[in-house]
């Protein structure tokens, strides 16, 4: 059973078999994964080494000579320290590539907290027309990351993660899909937290909706879920809330309320496992059954 980050290093490395115009850039992580694929391709697979700043950069670079970049690197690598140059490198410039992270928001609990990212998606929600994926299942992986690759000139990122579902859901970038309806509300599942969700929803009352996609928000979906009840809960496997203001925006125009549960700004400050991780964040099945029932009850 492969990770969605094993599916990544295999997806991305027929891509540059089949297209002279991709090109891979590294900042070491993962790039032991990648040495066919460097051997083979040594002027479009290119490791800057622990330049977390230069991997933007030189994305950025090859787009502007009409590559297609693919950057890699764990989320808080990815985002967070090259922020700068992601808002200038890439969005100032007008040019696009394809961000991959691992490891976001809990996934290596014992890499302590300069390897978990909870606020990579809010932080790129500061800046303009990011298409932003959060697969929560290899296959879903393949099939997002292969429409990143193909989406035009855009920015993208693809949020994997080692947390997942157990199966794969039928997704269409950028659309909702509802696998379960009721009259109490709608529960968005984002990316991995679908079988948390799915289990602490059994028996109730409501509309789960799931998303691998949430930018751009799926605001048609959203509403075409609601009946009379526009009561909504959002559980992302991020930073808590951090899709508020879109659904709230989504929602304007009708009376509605919504419960943003995800990762706390609070830090935990244990090593522990990914499940001890969520059981403390209150994102277990458990939990997420009775603050959502509290809330739609």
């Amino acid at each position: 059973m492969d990770t969605m980050r094993e599916r990544f290093v295999a997806v991305t490395t027929r891509l540059l078999d089949e297209d002279p115009r991709l090109a891979l850039v590294l900042a070491d992580i993962t790039a032991a994964a990648f040495a066919p694929a460097q051997r083979h391709h040594p002027d479009r697979v290119v490791n800057v080494g622990i330049r977390e700043q230069l991997l933007i950069g030189a994305a950025g670079g090859l787009a502007l000579t009409g590559m297609r970049p693919i950057a890699h690197t764990f989320a808080s690598f990815l985002i967070e320290r090259p922020f700068e140059q992601v808002k200038l490198d890439l969005v100032h410039q007008g040019v696009g590539a394809v961000l991959v992270s691992a490891a976001g928001s809990y996934d290596w609990p014992s890499g302590g907290r300069t390897h978990m990212s909870p606020g990579d998606v809010a932080l790129l929600d500061t800046l303009p027309d990011w298409t932003v994926h959060v697969p929560g299942h290899p296959d879903e992986a393949e099939q997002l990351l292969r429409h990143a690759y193909a989406d035009g000139d855009r920015n993208v990122y693809v949020r994997l993660s080692a947390h997942r579902n157990a199966a794969a859901v039928p997704v269409e970038p950028g659309r909702f899909t509802t696998l379960r309806t009721g009259s109490r509300g709608a529960v968005l599942a984002v990316g991995p937290m679908l079988d948390a969700v799915l289990a602490a929803t059994e028996g109730l009352d409501v509309t789960v909706l799931y998303a691998a996609s949430v930018r751009p928000f799926d605001a048609a979906g959203l509403r075409a879920a609601l009946g009379d009840r526009a009561d909504v809960v959002l559980v992302e496997p991020y930073l808590a809330g951090t899709s508020a203001n879109e659904a709230h925006a989504a929602l304007a125009d009708r009376s509605h309320r919504v419960l943003g549960l995800g990762v706390p700004r609070e830090e935990h400050r244990h090593y522990g496992s990914i499940a001890e991780h969520l059981a403390a964040y209150g994102l277990d099945a458990p939990a997420l059954r009775e603050r959502i029932g509290t809330f739609l009850w």
